[in-house]
């Protein structure tokens, strides 16, 4: 294991300890005050828990080293960290819709109210700092499992705050039906992250292509070299959790020798390479004559090759 892998180890570490913390706290404020929204805040915290510790088994996962049984590696393992914590994310909103709903056919008068307020607070600050964190760390190393348990610990803060504003101002109006209508507003809200979650983790499974600046990067660099009298297509690229895969191929003159062809590959790929640190390059050498070289754009091979190279 390499120094980032165990930062990024040690930061969900970090994202369980606060998890464990900031669940002890909510608890006290909603057995102080018995307010079933501060209760919502409470169980959400035991989802960013659950998804802490799923992230951590799938981050150690994907930082397995390619295999025979997987020769690209087990990157994809980060995005089944971000669909279970989705799914999570779903049962706990629905638990918290029950216990609101009970709350509403049956009312009930919050307790000290100050004491609840001021230790849900402590845990939203806490929250906030940990996900600030783990949201930085994760863009800057890649991590979707990473990233996206910063995110939830940012919704939890965002939640905690609607949570602290109703439950002050059941206190203050005596409108005890307003604590379980925010808790319902708790369980919208986490289901539409969860939904995000869910989201962003079925196009990485479905191999969904670089984001538009990574491409917009790759363009640039071909560009450079294009103006050198050599041409790509089928151009492809996709990813794989923290680690980005480009494939295309290089169409260089027929009469290049093929040390000369292999050469010119060989400095499309470092360049690339320089440009996203994080990408495996893939090439292919066509002759830029041959009308055969653009047979082969698609997926699928064509079996009438172009009559001309315009389509380079």
């Amino acid at each position: 294991m390499d120094r980032s892998e165990s930062r990024l180890f040690r930061l969900l570490w970090l994202s369980v300890a606060a998890a464990v913390a900031t669940i002890a706290l909510k608890t006290v404020a909603y057995l102080v005050t018995g307010s079933v929204g501060l209760l919502s805040d409470a169980l959400e915290s035991v989802v960013n828990l659950v998804a802490a510790v799923v992230a951590l088994g799938a981050l150690r996962w994907a930082s397995k080293p390619a295999d025979e049984e997987h020769p690209h590696g087990h990157t994809k393992a980060e995005y089944f960290s971000a669909g279970a914590e989705g799914m999570m994310i779903f049962v706990a909103a629905v638990a918290i819709a029950g216990t609101a709903v009970e709350r509403l056919l049956h009312p009930h008068p919050i307790d000290q109210v100050g004491v609840g307020l001021l230790v849900s607070a402590v845990a939203s600050v806490l929250n906030l700092a940990v996900g600030l964190l783990l949201v930085r760390a994760g863009r800057r190393h890649r991590s979707i499992t990473l990233e996206a348990d910063g995110k939830h610990l940012l919704t939890d803060v965002w939640t905690s705050v609607g949570v602290v504003a109703a439950v002050g101002a059941v206190a203050l109006t005596g409108w005890t039906t307003l604590d379980p209508v925010i808790a319902l507003a708790v369980a919208l809200n986490i289901v539409r992250t969860g939904a995000d979650l869910i989201r962003r983790s079925g196009a990485g499974l479905m191999d969904r292509a670089l984001d538009t600046d990574e491409q917009d990067r790759i363009t640039e660099v071909l560009a450079a070299f294009e103006r050198e009298g050599v041409a790509f297509h089928a151009v492809r690229t996709r990813q794989s959790g923290s680690r980005g895969f480009v494939s295309l191929h290089l169409l260089v003159p027929g009469a290049w020798t093929v040390q000369r062809g292999h050469d010119k590959a060989e400095e499309v790929e470092a360049a690339l390479r320089t440009a996203l640190p994080h990408i495996t390059v893939l090439t292919h050498l066509e002759p830029i004559e041959d009308p055969v070289s653009y047979a082969d754009t698609g997926l699928d091979r064509t079996d009438i090759p172009s009559p001309s190279p315009s389509g380079a």
